[in-house]
């Protein structure tokens, strides 16, 4: 499994929105981008990927923005991936299913089908609180660095 930029960003523009989720404001791609130093045009495909998959709702104007759909603890890394990762969990083409197909079911069968669940599964189970926690322990190490 490879999980382009796009994927990788729009985690990332999700983490960062669940951090700001309790103060109940819409966000603006501009301030994200520039948070997080990624294009603020490559977020405003991300972000419209996000809103076609109901992850995310938006608001024009000056105070516009877009804020998370649902509580980050309702959000998991799955449903973020699959809103932008168009090819995630493609189906494997056969590869030697015109002389063995039956090696080439067990290859599916055994592995790719079984991976994919593992996967599926693991990513459903990370919710978008999580990645906040799990950022926060490590927003310290950067802060107590000391360079002598």
């Amino acid at each position: 499994m490879r999980i382009s930029a796009k994927g990788r960003y729009a985690l990332a523009a999700s983490i960062s929105m669940a951090q700001q989720y309790s103060v109940g404001e819409y966000i603006t791609v501009l301030s994200i981008s520039e948070r997080l130093g990624i294009s603020k045009i490559f977020l405003e495909q991300v972000f419209s990927l996000l809103k076609r998959a109901g992850l995310v709702t938006s608001v024009k104007g000056a105070q516009g923005g877009y804020q998370l759909s649902r509580a980050p603890g309702e959000i998991c890394a799955l449903d973020v991936l699959m809103a932008v990762e168009i090819s995630l969990f493609e189906q494997v083409e056969g590869t030697v299913n015109e002389k063995a197909p039956d090696i080439d079911m067990a290859m599916r069968v055994a592995v790719f089908d079984k991976l994919d669940k593992t996967v599926r599964d693991i990513l459903s189970r990370i919710t978008l609180e999580d990645l906040v926690s799990e950022a926060e322990k490590h927003k310290g190490e950067q802060a107590l660095m000391f360079y002598i």
